[in-house]
């Protein structure tokens, strides 16, 4: 099975403006996510997809694969669709993998990959959580899915309720990196914004809306993004705990 691994780094964050190019320990955040996920024993090619030239001639200085896109995207998965769009080379699968997580396990591609067929049209990977703090997080996305495993729906408000909830109920956090197969990218690439998305800001809610269906796989790796410059001041503060 071939798998393109793609990585949207685009400079202009709301929250964190220049994210990609910040220094994390002598290395920038988009060649740390970049070095980690070229590990990957399944991925066939790696590529950064971005919209400034910055980060361009950045990854072409460390020695990655780049292509330049559109500044209009309004997320990754249209970023992901505008590269299969330029590229010659026909691939089973895309894998989105997320450009502010800079220290990402490629056994999470793996675990994410391995599983893939061809009866899949996207699949993502969640993880158990028991913070309540995390549960009440509007930045932590809930997802909730059916016993065979396919999602039924991502929220920012903790789902799903309960009335008798204890602090030992724990909960599904989704990690957001996706793999879509490659016919099915090319389609939800070019669906407009749905009324769920608009108003959770969540665009796997428009796949959900348009019928799509999303394997959820489950991972037992805690995943560090950064979309904050305060989510960097914790990393860095915890940096001695991950191995470099």
């Amino acid at each position: 099975m071939r798998i393109l691994g793609i990585i949207p780094s685009r400079f202009g964050s709301t929250r964190f403006p220049g994210k990609p190019l910040i220094d994390i320990e002598g290395k920038s955040m988009i060649q740390r996510v970049y070095q980690q996920a070229i590990q990957s024993s399944c991925l066939s090619n790696l590529i950064v997809a971005t919209d400034d030239n910055r980060i361009f001639n950045h990854v072409v200085d460390f020695g990655g694969h780049v292509i330049m896109t559109s500044s209009k995207h309004q997320n990754g998965t249209e970023r992901c669709g505008e590269v299969i769009s330029t590229i010659v080379d026909e691939y089973d699968f895309v894998v989105n993998i997320q450009g502010d997580e800079p220290f990402i396990s490629p056994d999470q591609i793996d675990l994410l990959c391995t599983n893939l067929d061809q009866d899949i049209e996207v699949a993502t990977l969640v993880k158990q959580e028991f913070d309540k703090n995390m549960f009440t997080n509007p930045n932590c996305i809930k997802a909730v899915f059916d016993n065979l495993d396919f999602a039924i729906y991502f929220s920012r408000s903790g789902i799903p309720y309960s009335q008798n909830r204890s602090e030992n109920d724990g909960f599904f956090k989704h990690i957001g990196i996706y793999a879509y197969r490659f016919d099915i990218l090319k389609t939800i690439a070019h669906l407009p914004p749905g009324v769920l998305e608009l108003a959770e800001s969540l665009e796997q809610l428009r796949w959900l809306e348009n019928g799509f269906k999303i394997k959820i796989l489950e991972t037992f790796i805690q995943s560090q993004s950064i979309d904050t410059p305060n989510d960097l001041e914790k990393l860095i503060k915890n940096i001695n705990l991950i191995n470099l």
